[in-house]
């Protein structure tokens, strides 16, 4: 059974082609371009770490001993 064309989801996915066309179909160039080109807005972006250090867990006054 074929899908119903939709003509928003093809658009979508012929800019996703373009974008990877831009970087010659290598994921590795994309991200490497992106994070580069997050720098620019490094003041805006937020790092969570994947594990909290005791610095930055937050223990509310109720629970603390």
């Amino acid at each position: 059974m074929k899908p119903m064309p939709d003509p928003v989801i093809d658009e979508i996915r012929e800019i996703r082609h373009q974008i990877s066309a831009s970087f010659d179909h290598d994921p590795a160039k994309l991200v490497a371009y992106l994070m580069e080109y997050q720098k620019q807005f490094r003041d805006r972006l937020l790092y969570i770490p994947d594990e909290p250090t005791p610095a930055s867990i937050v223990v509310p006054p109720e629970t603390a001993k």
